[in-house]
């Protein structure tokens, strides 16, 4: 009931909705500090018979479905030498895998909490990949400054998509990707679609992943629930179900929405114009 109530009133204030989301990560990077709880996504499965399992380090392979759903969306394209921006890099796991994986040039995660970037400082930063705090509707990067930013299942934590749109055109150089993907309530994708066009980048490709997502979620939902039980705080774990549904476990309304199609997740690679309108 709480967390339906906070939906509710977040819906209609942007500012309510960036606060509440800041707090709640705030306080999970304050209560837990290792390492090895770096993703926080639902996970993606590639359910193409025809497509080529992902090899993993050893050491990589308990996330290995919170990594498929960064593979999916930042492996669209080929980032090798490229300058990438997360924004909403968490605790630095996707940052981590794209820098190790995917050999761009640099990798930059930026996140609204101070206490995540933090975390991410002392347990990802390396040469080429470096965490900063910061809003993502205000970005702290000049113009152009990147080939490629990525954005995975964060921006529904935001008080405005148009304007966290506008920053990403800002900061990515004439013929940069956007690399996106997302969950919203189905009858919310037009508008997400409708934003998407107003942003003047190309819609190179649009994908809906709800059951690649909910097949991920299924097999992960033993060790999600074992985390949970490990490393949520005392407190959230008073408001079990609520928290249940943060992680989209089995039985979960979130869950179930995505199943019963009530939820669409969705992945667009975007492109910034080349030269004409390419501010």
């Amino acid at each position: 009931m709480v967390s339906q109530a906070f939906a509710l009133v977040a819906r209609f204030s942007p500012d309510i909705k960036r606060s509440g989301w800041r707090f709640l990560y705030q306080y999970l990077a304050s209560r837990n500090h290792e390492a090895d709880w770096a993703f926080m996504n639902y996970g993606f499965v590639d359910l193409d018979p025809q497509a080529k399992p992902l090899v993993l380090l050893p050491s990589d392979e308990k996330d290995r479905y919170c990594i498929q759903l960064y593979n999916h969306v930042a492996g669209a394209v080929d980032l090798r030498g490229l300058d990438v921006l997360e924004v909403g890099s968490g605790r630095g796991g996707g940052c981590a895998f794209i820098r190790r994986y995917l050999q761009p040039r640099s990798v930059t995660g930026v996140d609204i909490s101070e206490k995540a970037v933090g975390l991410c400082k002392r347990h990802h930063a390396s040469p080429g990949l470096s965490f900063f705090q910061g809003d993502a509707e205000s970005l702290p990067f000049p113009n152009g400054a990147f080939d490629a930013v990525v954005n995975v299942e964060s921006s529904h934590c935001y008080g405005s998509m148009p304007g966290f749109l506008s920053e990403v055109r800002r900061v990515l150089r004439p013929n940069g990707y956007f690399l996106f993907a997302d969950l919203r309530p189905r009858d919310e994708v037009a508008r997400l679609r409708e934003q998407i066009r107003a942003s003047k980048m190309q819609v190179l490709k649009e994908e809906t992943i709800t059951h690649g997502v909910v097949a991920a979620l299924d097999r992960d939902s033993d060790r999600k629930q074992a985390l949970i039980r490990q490393k949520a705080p005392r407190l959230l774990r008073l408001f079990h179900g609520s928290f249940q549904q943060f992680a989209g476990l089995k039985g979960s309304r979130t869950y179930e929405d995505f199943r019963s199609g009530r939820a669409e997740y969705l992945r667009f690679v975007l492109r910034k114009p080349a030269v004409r309108d390419a501010s």
